[in-house]
């Protein structure tokens, strides 16, 4: 074996003795071929959007930016109340821009990723009071959304009901009109489940696993409706349901005035144009797969840290060191 061959078998050898060094190399090759791939990905959405919420103020903004990862690539857009009448309820006259608070982000995701959701901490305040990320991923499943990563945030306390209506003007400035049946229907899922989340509160795996089950029943709702092209009973939803629930655990958590809230909210979405895509059934299990395992607020932490200050020095780091190696290893010919 001469000098050279000897040099590159050393460096073989202490790389595969080292855990950490091998794995970072694979990671940032696996990580550069990734992103020629992902570049022929179809996604939702062609760019990534921030939405501030009208009575969100400016000098927040900046903070709010820190809080969901949001740089100057993002597009900027404001959520007001007469966006809330557009896309939430078309009822509702009392709700004011001032009340529109909470800010999100929509970044799009790989083909197939489905939707995840963060909801975070503002200045280490979880200012997000009622509705869970995973409400928030399935329901804008339901509404014809998929393939992105959602934060949300709030310089101030807030339920969050509001805060779909900047993931849906976001898609409208995409150019995607989303039905307001289907938009409609899901926001009745949004309702029909809060009184169950609300009396689990207490336990932080309750609504991935109802949400999962619910995203079960309408993936089941369509299939039948696209294989024989008719309508499912509400009986016959109400046992999908009780079904669904029992298989993910918490059918004896779920009291029968819930389980009829949410049935009569399943029914509206099978009245809904989506349950006759052929597309949805796809998408909603990518999400049911997100949210089925998925507890607290944090559905994507990898993006978080990924995206954080120390995890681009990181990544920045690999790179280098990376590259550095590959030219020593060059040198050596």
């Amino acid at each position: 074996m001469n000098k050279t061959s000897r040099t590159i078998a050393a460096v073989l050898i202490a790389l595969s003795l080292s855990g950490a060094v091998t794995t970072t190399v694979h990671n940032v090759a696996y990580a550069a071929e990734q992103s020629q791939s992902d570049d022929n990905q179809v996604s939702t959405l062609k760019k990534s959007y921030v939405v501030y919420g009208a009575g969100a103020p400016q000098s927040a903004y900046s903070e709010l930016n820190d809080t969901m990862d949001v740089d100057n690539s993002y597009q900027k857009l404001t959520a007001t109340a007469d966006d809330y009448r557009q896309y939430i309820d078309n009822n509702d006259s009392s709700t004011t821009d001032a009340a529109m608070i909470s800010s999100v982000s929509i970044t799009p995701a790989g083909s197939g990723s489905g939707i995840k959701v963060n909801i975070r901490k503002y200045n280490g305040h979880s200012n997000i009071t009622k509705v869970t990320a995973q409400q928030y991923a399935m329901v804008a499943q339901m509404a014809g959304v998929t393939d992105i990563t959602i934060d949300v945030t709030s310089n101030k306390p807030v339920t969050g009901e509001s805060a779909l209506t900047g993931v849906y003007k976001a898609f409208a400035a995409d150019g995607h009109q989303l039905n307001p049946q289907n938009t409609s229907a899901a926001n009745s899922v949004m309702n029909a489940t809060q009184g169950a989340i609300d009396e689990n509160s207490g336990d932080s795996s309750y609504a991935g696993k109802l949400m999962a089950a619910v995203g079960d029943v309408s993936k089941q709702i369509a299939q039948k409706k696209q294989s024989n092209n008719q309508q499912v009973s509400k009986s016959d939803i109400e046992d999908m349901l009780n079904d669904a629930l029992k298989k993910r655990g918490i059918d004896n958590k779920t009291s029968n005035t819930q389980v009829n809230k949410i049935v009569n909210s399943l029914v509206t979405f099978q009245n809904s144009p989506i349950s006759s895509s052929k597309t949805y059934v796809n998408n909603v299990t990518n999400t049911i797969n997100n949210v089925k395992n998925s507890s607290g607020d944090l559905m994507n932490k990898a993006k978080s840290w990924i995206n954080s200050k120390d995890g681009k020095e990181t990544q920045q780091q690999a790179t280098n060191w990376f590259q550095r190696f590959i030219a020593w290893i060059r040198s050596l010919f």
